[in-house]
Order: structure tokens, then C-alpha cells, then sequence
């Protein structure tokens, strides 16, 4: 649904954004939403797959950084406001992440022998994607997390019965929000 334009990732000149909501998916195992990569920042778009009962809320994105100056603010801010979501949704969130370098198109040797061109993390430009994949429980604690260097498979057993137990204890998620006063969220900016 969002779709970044910010020095590192221009994707609004070759994707357009979708328009067709936020779902929820019913299926056997659990009550599945998706929100894709740069979705992963709105509060608004997980909100929405809550109030619609999702139980896990799986973010497929490849994020990462593009000088070691950003690794450590970049990475916490990321995985904070994931956590968040699972916290203010009462739901597991699942926040899949990309592993690996990858050079900017300029960098590449434009030929298999090309060696006076050095790609590499820190000796061309591009981005180092930090991995880090994690599921968050409904009170945002990670349960398990991935390497930041390794591609991995997670296997992680959830217990759903957490999400009711949860949200009884807590009614900050849906009880008393305040919709009345939200009317600002329909506008770009509010000043």
C-alpha cells in the first residue's frame, strides 16, 4: 500500500501503490494479515488488520542500512515499531527481513574480470540488509529472532490463547479508543 521514495529506496518510479485495503485472512491455522515492506512504518495499516481480529500479522521486507552510522539507530527503530504493533494490536507479528549486501547498480563490474572495482560492504555504495528476522508476542516480547548475517528458516510455535488473554488484561487496543477525536488521520498533514 505505501511505497517509499527516500535515498535508498526509490520504488515510486516502478511500483504503484495498491488499493485494495488491508485484509485479513481466515485460514485453518490462525487469522493471517500482510502488510508489505514500507507498510511496515504506519501504525494505521496494522491498526486496521487489528480491527479486523488478526491474530499474526507477517511483514515481508528487505531493510537495511547503508553506512555503519546507521546500523545501530535504524535497526532499533525498525524492530521498536514492529514491537509496537504487536503490542498495540494484541497480536504475534512476525517481521521477516532481507540478509546480504547489495551494490549499487553503478558499482558493479560492468565484467566478470573487472577487477579494479571492489564491491563490497563498506568499499561501494549500496545497502547491507541487517536480517534480524523476529516474532513478537502480543505484549511485544521477541520469541525468537534471526541471525543479522545468516539466511535462516524461524520455526516458532505461537499460542493463540495469549491474544485473548491479552487483550483481557489490556483494553487499550479497541475498548476505549477515542475515534471521535481521530479526524486528522484523514488528512496528509494537520498544521
Amino acid at each position: 500500500m505505501h511505497i517509499p521514495d527516500d535515498p535508498h529506496y526509490y520504488e515510486k518510479f516502478y511500483f504503484s501503490p495498491g488499493d485494495l485495503g488491508y485484509k485479513v485472512f481466515n485460514t485453518k491455522y490462525a487469522n493471517i494479515g500482510v502488510l508489505i515492506c514500507w507498510d511496515q512504518w504506519y501504525p494505521e495499516a496494522a491498526r486496521l488488520l487489528g480491527l479486523q481480529g488478526v491474530e499474526i500479522i507477517f511483514i515481508p521486507t528487505a531493510i537495511g542500512y547503508s553506512s555503519i552510522d546507521e546500523d545501530a539507530a535504524y535497526a532499533h527503530a525498525w524492530r521498536t515499531v514492529q514491537q509496537g504493533h504487536a503490542v498495540a494490536n494484541a497480536c504475534y507479528l512476525a517481521a521477516v527481513n532481507r540478509v546480504g549486501f547489495e551494490a549499487e547498480p553503478s558499482s558493479i563490474p560492468s565484467k566478470p574480470n573487472d577487477t579494479d572495482r571492489d564491491v563490497g560492504p563498506w568499499g561501494k555504495p549500496g545497502i547491507n540488509f541487517w536480517g534480524q528476522s523476529f516474532i513478537a508476542d502480543p505484549n511485544g516480547i521477541i520469541v525468537k529472532q534471526a541471525s543479522k548475517s545468516e539466511e535462516e528458516l524461524l520455526i516458532c510455535p505461537v499460542d493463540l490463547s495469549q491474544i485473548t488473554q491479552t487483550k483481557s488484561k489490556f483494553s487499550f487496543p479497541y475498548r476505549d479508543r477515542r475515534i471521535d477525536s481521530y479526524g486528522d488521520l484523514l488528512k496528509l498533514y494537520s498544521h
